[in-house]
């Protein structure tokens, strides 16, 4: 009987490596694609033409900053303590060159449908949680829970905290390039204090 289990094993072992291996290109082809139109979306449709600048680590999390030209840059980002409810949040936050939401796209949810699922609505313009044309440079956003001003998703406070936690790092990442440019260029401290 070991036998046939072992047997069994290793046949549907052997399987699942070959399905894997003919999807896993036409999988990151699918991957690539969505993270292009979330891009597109964020900075307001079109077809805008990105360059990715910089991957800034924040927090001990990697940030991907993309170039947009005038109309911002798109970053992709995740929760910094990785804290939503399902346990991980990965989202295109759109910017502008003043620190203004542009748009967002979850990229990757696990949250629970019907509940924490609804950041992909919750926060739209619009919306209860409307975080469209904040400025963060003025301040971080944080649920009304927390003595913020956004309203969080009803029953989902902890999904709204890690949602909020991954845009304000989205904008702290894109912070963090402009610095970098300035001091690469050359440019004085008087010059980095304006993006403060």
């Amino acid at each position: 009987m070991a036998g046939v289990l072992t047997g069994i094993a290793l046949v549907a072992g052997a399987a699942l490596a070959s399905v894997n291996e003919l999807t896993k290109d036409t999988i990151q082809q699918l991957k690539e694609k969505s993270e292009q139109d979330a891009i597109a979306q964020v900075l307001g449709g079109g077809d805008v033409k990105v360059q990715q600048i910089d991957t800034v680590s924040y927090n001990s999390c990697n940030y991907i900053v993309m170039n947009a030209g005038e109309k911002g840059v798109a970053v992709k980002a995740v929760d910094p303590l990785n804290a939503s409810f399902g346990g991980g949040l990965t989202i295109m936050v759109g910017i502008d060159p003043n620190g203004v939401v542009l748009g967002y796209s979850i990229l990757e949810t696990h949250e629970t449908p019907g509940l924490g699922a609804k950041a992909n609505e919750w926060f739209q313009k619009g919306q209860k949680g409307d975080i469209i044309g904040r400025n963060l440079t003025e301040k971080e956003l944080t649920v009304s829970k927390d003595g913020g001003d956004v309203d969080a998703i009803t029953a989902s406070t902890i999904t709204s905290r890690a949602f909020l936690r991954a845009v304000n790092a989205a904008n702290q990442a894109y912070h963090n390039t402009l610095v970098k440019e300035d001091n690469a260029d050359g440019i004085s401290g008087a010059s980095q204090q304006k993006h403060n």
